[in-house]
């Protein structure tokens, strides 16, 4: 058995000539979605492929043995359902609409411009029929959607550069915001100035009180007024 852990997603960084030359392996969606299966390629030669957990195999991907082969995959012809919009009664946004309740059951789904595919089910069949959508089993490949969450690939690294950004996004607003709630808080609650002078009505040899009624606890003492010296100020110069 040749063992084999580890995937060139596309065949990424290969030359073209030496992706022809590699042999080729055909597996059915059921066999890709698993991280570890066996399986025999085009040389005869039985694999035992061992990859990280959560790893999708994609039709296009190398597998890479141990002892420097490399087995390029095939996404093997399996049943399938293709649904397309009515020609007589439909639209385009129909697919739309069928995704988006196929979504709600969990259904894997390959997203095609003018067309979906799903495993066959009976009972979704009959109910995209009824929403006026045409369905037919035939053979062929399937790829589905891997989702945002998918390990591995494009999928996982978008979702993390997403992730890092939306994390940086929310923290620098949130903390603004935070910021100028405060300073605000502080403007509310500051007292009008008061300012003392004739007819202020307050006495300024005792403590004068705030406003609101509140004493502020501060006396404030009456400025003496200034004795000049002259004739007939009645001192013995």
């Amino acid at each position: 058995m040749l063992t084999v852990n580890k995937l060139l997603p596309q065949g990424q960084g290969l030359a073209p000539v030496l992706l022809k030359r590699a042999a080729a392996v055909q597996l059915d969606w059921d066999v890709r979605q698993k991280s570890r299966f066996d399986a025999v390629d085009s040389q005869g030669r039985t694999l035992g492929v061992f990859l990280p957990r959560g790893t999708v195999v994609r039709g296009g991907d190398v597998l890479v043995a141990e002892d420097g082969s490399m087995v390029r995959v095939e996404a093997a012809p399996q049943n399938v359902l293709v649904i397309t919009p009515c020609s007589e009664h439909g639209s385009p946004f129909d697919l739309t609409r069928a995704a988006y309740h196929l979504g709600n059951r969990h259904v894997q789904i390959e997203l095609q411009a003018d067309h979906l595919k799903i495993e066959p089910d009976h009972v979704l069949a009959d109910m995209l029929r009824a929403m006026h959508l045409t369905v037919r089993e035939t053979q062929a490949a399937f790829e589905p959607e891997g989702g945002a969450y998918a390990a591995g690939g494009h999928a996982h690294a978008h979702h993390d550069h997403g992730h890092a950004h939306g994390d940086a996004h929310e923290h620098d607003h949130g903390h603004a915001h935070a910021h100028a709630h405060a300073h605000a808080h502080d403007h509310d609650h500051d007292e009008p100035g008061h300012v003392h002078g004739p007819g202020c009505g307050h006495d300024h040899g005792t403590t004068a009180p705030a406003s609101r009624g509140k004493p502020i606890g501060i006396a404030i003492k009456a400025a003496p007024v200034p004795h000049v010296h002259g004739p007939g100020c009645g001192h013995d110069h």
